[in-house]
């Protein structure tokens, strides 16, 4: 059974050991980076709520949450869209577990922690990937992610209606 946990100083290092692919490391960027980046915003505009994906007792991936009072983060420009809104600044599925649906379903644990709104309401989720990641963009649109014209940065950034 896939569900989401806190990552808590119980299971960061089995979070923080998980692994993708040598080709896919321009993709998504290392949990103990994304880990560090949630612990940063704490006290600012922006909130992240990190999770281990785990099968059963077994972690499989990492999934980060995000909320954003304001538009711009990190001294810098940040698309329109993440203001007042939630969005999935990461998903990771460990090389040894991929191909089994895990991130489809973790999308789909992801969506129903946003819906419960824990920051305050919000009209969109949103997510970006990188052009050349066909994979994400296939599961993202699967999931009813569409393009609204914006990049973040050299990402695409694409959008759900809550």
């Amino acid at each position: 059974m896939i569900h989401l946990e806190k990552v808590t100083y119980k299971n960061i290092w089995e979070i923080v050991d998980l692994k993708v692919f040598r080709s896919q490391k321009n993709f998504v960027a290392d949990n103990l980076l994304s880990l560090a980046q949630a612990y940063s915003v704490q006290g600012s505009e922006t909130a992240a709520f990190p999770f281990g994906i785990y099968n059963g007792k077994k972690p499989v991936g990492f999934l980060m949450i995000g909320y954003n009072e304001a538009a711009a983060y990190y001294d810098m420009e940040s698309p329109k869209i993440l203001e007042h809104n939630y969005s999935i600044w990461r998903l990771m599925i460990d090389k040894r577990y991929q191909n089994r649906g895990y991130g489809r379903e973790a999308i789909r644990l992801a969506l129903e922690f946003v819906r419960t709104f824990p920051c305050g309401k919000a009209e969109y989720c949103s997510l970006s990937y990188e052009p050349e990641n066909e994979v994400a963009a296939k599961l993202y649109h699967s999931m009813g992610f569409v393009e609204n014209g914006e990049m973040d940065g050299d990402e695409i950034v694409a959008v759900l209606k809550l």
